[in-house]
């Protein structure tokens, strides 16, 4: 009973946090704050009500719509907000109640609204980027986590110089090396290159279908990144075979 308990609290939390995170997705690549004003319609500009901001429950009360002026709310919210939810309770389950949880899921959630961001905007916002990294950075092998998001960093830095040079344009920006610092610090190595081998995996089809079109890789670096964070010990197994036999 304790279990299911705790379950749900957690999902309530990531919910709530999933409903923050929204505001993120929204204003942050518009350079607006996320603090003021309050929440409103986008289309009315309306300010909300507390019970409008309920996490999924209110989009299902009012049946996708604004209750001032009946515009139709994306569904981009209760999804977003259900996804959080579901990554503090998954997160929950494969740690337990660590002191450092939170933090895991702190940088996890922050590459999920990166995730949304590039796919609206091919945009990776800095400061949305660092504090993925930063919290990151703040569990118990801190010094490790620091050392590891080093060397990855600077590894593909050099990687998509050597590239860039080669390709006579840019191959890479500073945001995939700060997402690659991210996904080392959590995952240490060499665990970091199973996740980057399984994200081009991942975006192998999109890529082929989407042809001339731009692909966002952020989405594909982070979902890549929580596979493998959730599955560390199985994909340590697997590297161990395929090395060694």
């Amino acid at each position: 009973m304790f279990e299911v308990f705790m379950i749900v609290t957690v999902f309530l939390f990531g919910a709530v946090v999933g409903s923050f995170l929204n505001v993120v997705i929204y204003r942050i690549p518009k350079d607006e704050s996320i603090v003021f004003p309050s929440s409103h319609c986008q289309s009315c500009n309306t300010p909300l009500k507390w019970y409008h901001n309920i996490p999924i429950f209110s989009w299902l009360a009012l049946r996708g719509k604004c209750a001032f002026c009946g515009e139709p709310i994306s569904v981009q919210y209760p999804v977003i907000e259900l996804l959080s939810g579901l990554v503090a309770v998954v997160l929950y389950l494969k740690l337990g109640l660590v002191w450092h949880m939170p933090f895991v899921f702190a940088s996890f959630i922050a590459l999920l609204a990166l995730s949304m961001i590039d796919f609206k905007y091919y945009a990776v916002p800095d400061a949305v980027n660092f504090f993925a990294l930063i919290a990151a950075f703040v569990q118990p092998k801190f010094y490790d986590a620091i050392i590891d998001a080093g060397m990855a960093a600077l590894g593909l830095f050099l990687l998509g110089l050597g590239t860039s040079y080669l390709a006579k344009k840019e191959a890479m920006g500073s945001a995939d090396v700060i997402v690659a610092g991210t996904m080392a610090a959590l995952l240490g190595f060499p665990l970091f290159f199973v996740a980057l081998f399984l994200s081009a995996i991942l975006a192998l089809i999109p890529s082929i279908m989407a042809k001339d079109t731009m692909v966002p890789f952020v989405p594909f670096l982070a979902l890549a990144t929580f596979i493998t964070y959730l599955f560390d010990t199985q994909a340590l197994a697997l590297l161990e075979r395929v090395l060694h036999g």
